[in-house]
């Protein structure tokens, strides 16, 4: 047998920058521009989605989107400061969407006539919802109880998980480029041309811009052919759905936005609170809990630092908590999670340093104050940030594979876990989204409104299937006779905070704040 050219290795060899190095400062402030537009494509698209239903205007969807922005920057700093500290944006969250159509369609918030008024309602009990909520994620990463799970993770277990975090994101892949193939498909092909083809090609001869900055380039040039196509008509006489994805003036943001805004706590009226809501939302927390957590996972490989051990994964799940905290007092209308996209773009890059991410999250605040500025870039059509997906998704997804050269992959048993848990975190969210309606609360269909939107939330997941039949076949399954199998020797180190001399370099608290909360 040939002598194996590529053994399992434990970080990837081919990134510029680590977690703890840094470009030059030029490059890093193009970098975090450049991680600003893309989590621009979620923080518009969720408000867009959820203001119409609850009743607010253009004006009340351009507020909006300020404050979540703004929330984000927040959350992304203290993040990559003092949780996880690794280089990962937080945004908000797509898993809020069902328990928040859930208190939407609340018969009594339904009863009110005056549109702006139920706007205002609406958006006070989403507000007590997730800060009642938000509890979940501070007692159990504060209490450490996150982190005691965690140990019954292995690398075959965080396989599946992470690979459906990416890939579990289809819809937002190819489904929207689809709605405008005319912008999506050339964006598509120019990122991969630039990032694959052209990535050794420098007009400049210290810096490969095409690798470097391909969703900046990209953006802008299709971004410029889109306004072409608006400006010239094309999309007049077009459907109003054709319309609504393909022209760039159609959000209306730019003429809603205030030129200046500063978003502040309850700035919508205090919140109301309601026991059903806030159960329906606990469902998003803990789908959210397991997102982020494998986006961490992802997001620790692309950096070039060791996976983050139980202390480190908890601290960061407690922050995340403090951050849907700020969510309900700040009134975003969803939670947050770590942004995949941005996961993605780390490796995309090739550039996982940390400074670059609490860069944007500067920009983040900067722009959601101007919210002129802000409303500009937001405007891009979606199907650009559709074709961006495509990409990113895919990497990380890739990136959850990777684990799998840790484990025994001629074993039946793995192969077993492996693909039973990736197709059926698939399949089993797709037949619950394929029976949900925002009305009629999905497959699981109560007349307890507030089950029914923890259940299909829970379900409508891929990471948490995934995650729940990985992780307890993982752990029942011949687990004595399965250690070597499952990657275990090589794991276990990184369990624990001292298990591995690098976790303080990657992980420890800055200011010397560890000599207050010793790591354990």
């Amino acid at each position: 047998m040939a002598e194996i050219s590529h053994p399992p290795m434990e970080q990837l060899q081919d990134l510029e920058y680590c977690i703890d190095s840094n470009p030059p400062w030029p490059e890093t402030v193009l970098l975090a521009f450049q991680n600003y537009i893309l989590m621009l494509g979620s923080s518009a698209f969720i408000p867009a989605l959820l203001v119409p239903a609850m009743g607010g205007t253009d004006g009340d969807k351009a507020r909006v989107m300020q404050t979540l922005l703004f929330v984000a920057g927040i959350k992304t700093l203290v993040q990559s400061l003092f949780g996880t500290r690794l280089p990962a944006v937080v945004g908000g969250s797509f898993a809020y969407v069902i328990p928040i159509a859930y208190i939407i369609n609340d018969s009594s918030l339904q009863k009110i006539s005056n549109d702006h008024e139920r706007f205002i309602h609406t958006m006070r009990a989403i507000q007590g919802a997730l800060i009642v909520a938000s509890s979940i994620q501070i007692i159990l990463g504060y209490s450490q109880v996150w982190g005691l799970f965690s140990r019954f993770f292995s690398p075959l277990g965080m396989a599946p998980v992470v690979g459906l975090v990416g890939l579990g994101m289809f819809q937002r892949g190819f489904p929207q480029l689809g709605n405008c193939i005319e912008i999506g498909l050339p964006m598509l092909l120019l990122v991969i041309g630039l990032t694959q083809y052209l990535k050794h090609v420098r007009p400049f001869k210290d810096v490969p811009i095409f690798e470097r900055f391909p969703i900046l380039i990209c953006v802008t040039f299709v971004w410029i052919y889109a306004i072409i196509l608006t400006a010239s008509g094309a999309y007049r006489h077009k459907p109003s759905l054709t319309q609504h994805n393909c022209r760039t003036d159609k959000a209306n943001l730019i003429s809603t936005a205030p030129w200046f805004k500063f978003p502040y706590p309850l700035q919508w009226g205090p919140p109301t609170f309601a026991v059903g809501h806030s159960f329906a939302m606990m469902s998003a927390v803990l789908v959210s809990m397991v997102e982020s957590t494998g986006a961490y996972m992802a997001a620790s490989r692309l950096a070039i630092a060791t996976p983050p051990p139980a202390y480190v994964l908890s601290r960061g799940i407690g922050w995340q908590g403090i951050g849907v905290l700020l969510d309900g007092l700040f009134g975003t209308g969803t939670g947050s999670t770590v942004l995949v996209e941005n996961v993605g773009l780390l490796g995309l890059t090739r550039v996982g340093s940390r400074r670059v991410v609490q860069v944007s999250a500067g920009f983040m605040i900067f722009f959601s104050i101007l919210g002129k500025f802000g409303a500009v870039f937001a405007s891009i059509p979606v199907p650009i940030y559709a074709a961006l997906h495509c990409v990113l998704f895919g990497l990380v997804a890739a990136v959850g594979l990777s684990l799998l050269q840790f484990t025994n992959m001629n074993s039946m048993r793995n192969l077993t876990i492996t693909g039973l848990s990736l197709f059926l975190g698939i399949s089993i969210p797709q037949f619950f989204v394929h029976y949900w309606d925002a009305r009629h609360y999905g497959l699981v269909h109560t007349d307890a409104g507030w089950f029914n939107a923890f259940l299909n939330t829970v379900f409508m997941s891929p990471p948490t299937v995934g995650l729940i039949i990985a992780v307890f076949m993982d752990n029942t399954v011949e687990v004595e006779m399965s250690k070597k199998d499952r990657g275990m020797p090589w794991w276990v180190k990184f369990r624990n905070f001292r298990g591995d001399n690098r976790n303080e370099e990657f992980y420890n608290l800055p200011f010397n704040l560890n000599r207050f909360f010793p790591p354990t």
